[in-house]
């Protein structure tokens, strides 16, 4: 019997081996002005935040960090950041009540994207947190397709934007299979599609899960 071949597309345009890159979503940054002197902790939900505000003001590493996700940890120890936190829960609402605790004395900035799908901000406000944010990024759809995907392909999720952006643009085949990288972006999809949640919220394992898939 001939054996049908596995192809995975990663909706992003960051390389990892053994998969296609499928872009569908633009990240804009916004350049603001912030005083951070009036601040003695920031809070990052994304990776994108931080590279948007190091793009235009590279105080913010004086400035220690709580991070949702080991990404974005990672990326602000790699431009030279201070990691004070990095959540045990990768949804946002979770963390803010995580963390409320240790940010009680202190004065607050949320980096945040234009859009964001939990309360964290209102949530560590309720705690009596003195939290303010800033919109540091966008999210935006490509308008054009760059590839055709194939029969029985794997495609892997990485954001509720992504399933957005994707289906704007392709339509769903009954030989597609979904790989999601969290319940939050799980719920995003249509009930019918089959999918398969990581179970940690990273990139590299919603690619380890992919690749152990049977296709169709």
């Amino acid at each position: 019997m001939r054996e049908t071949k596995k192809k995975i597309y990663l909706l992003s345009d960051t390389f990892h081996k053994g998969v296609i890159n499928l872009p569908v979503i633009r990240i804009n940054f916004f350049r603001v002005d912030i005083d951070f002197s009036n601040y003695d902790a920031l809070i990052f939900s994304s990776k994108n935040a931080v590279l948007s505000i190091n793009s235009f003001d590279e105080r913010w590493k004086e400035i220690p960090c709580f991070c949702i996700g080991a990404g974005t940890a990672k990326v602000v120890e790699e431009l030279g950041g201070k990691v004070a936190y990095v959540s045990k829960n990768s949804y946002g609402n979770k963390f803010a009540v995580e963390i409320a605790n240790l940010l009680l004395d202190k004065k607050v900035l949320f980096l945040r994207a234009k859009r964001v799908l939990s309360s964290l901000e209102d949530i560590l406000k309720s705690l009596h947190v003195k939290i303010t944010s800033k919109v540091v990024y966008e999210t935006t759809c490509k308008e054009n397709a760059e590839h055709s995907i194939d029969e029985n392909a794997i495609i892997i999720f990485t954001s509720p934007s992504t399933i957005e952006c994707f289906f704007k643009q392709y339509n769903w085949k009954k030989s597609y299979q979904a790989v999601c990288i969290g319940d939050v972006t799980a719920k995003h999809l249509p009930q019918d599609i089959s999918l398969h949640v990581s179970h940690k919220q990273s990139i590299m394992e919603c690619i380890k899960l992919a690749q152990s898939l049977e296709v169709k």
